[in-house]
């Protein structure tokens, strides 16, 4: 056998061994800039996994009753509406926007407009006497309008409404929230229900 022909065969060998590196490396190694796997916001049991709003602290909104203490300020305390523009109008300093904010938000906002000029050192407490309702529909044993109480959850606002009907989903809701979308959430006593939620509970499939 020549020289060039060994050469030849060489060359050919080891061009066969990089293409099958190479191809190797494409198939599993990393590919920089690639994007990643979608992760499913589901548990291992197949169940919806709970959505991020599903324990989030009650926000003030339109219909709400409030009570209003400014400790030592008598004149500046009293019971007090969420208007329909989501305001509350209070003595002294006039209107605040509450709606959207939490209670704690809401005795910040307070407290500003007191050290604007009025007070030095204000101290204010704030609790909802009154809250707008929620509404519960679908495979429900009674559905419709119901009052509002705290620390209300998904599995409670089943019960207020007469329990599942024999149709009934029970391994999950759909839950309407402002102006957002319908969301899915497991049926779970972690899932908390809000004032003016719209509560959907569906039919399974048989």
């Amino acid at each position: 056998m020549s020289g060039s022909t060994m050469a030849r065969r060489w060359f050919l060998a080891l061009a066969g061994l990089a293409g099958a590196l190479t191809l190797a490396a494409c198939s599993d190694g990393p590919r920089p800039n690639m994007p990643g796997p979608v992760t499913h916001t589901t548990t291992t049991s197949g169940e919806v996994a709970l959505p991020a709003d599903a324990t989030l602290d009650y926000r003030l909104g339109s219909g709400d009753k409030l009570r209003l203490i400014v400790f030592g300020e008598s004149e500046l305390s009293g019971d007090f509406d969420v208007s329909g523009g989501g305001r509350v109008s209070l003595p002294l300093i006039g209107q605040i926007d509450a709606e959207g904010l939490t209670l704690s938000q809401f005795e910040a906002a307070v407290i500003a407009k007191l050290q604007d000029g009025y007070l030095n050192n204000p101290r204010v407490s704030a609790e909802v006497l009154n809250y707008r309702p929620f509404y519960i529909y679908g495979e429900v044993g009674s559905p419709g309008q119901y009052p509002y109480t705290s620390g209300m959850t998904l599995l409670n606002a089943v019960a207020v409404a007469g329990g599942y009907t024999y149709r009934a989903n029970q391994e999950r809701a759909f839950i309407t929230r402002g102006e957002g979308a319908e969301v899915a959430y497991p049926a779970s006593q972690a899932v908390k229900v809000l004032p003016g939620d719209v509560v959907r509970i569906p039919e399974r499939f048989f």
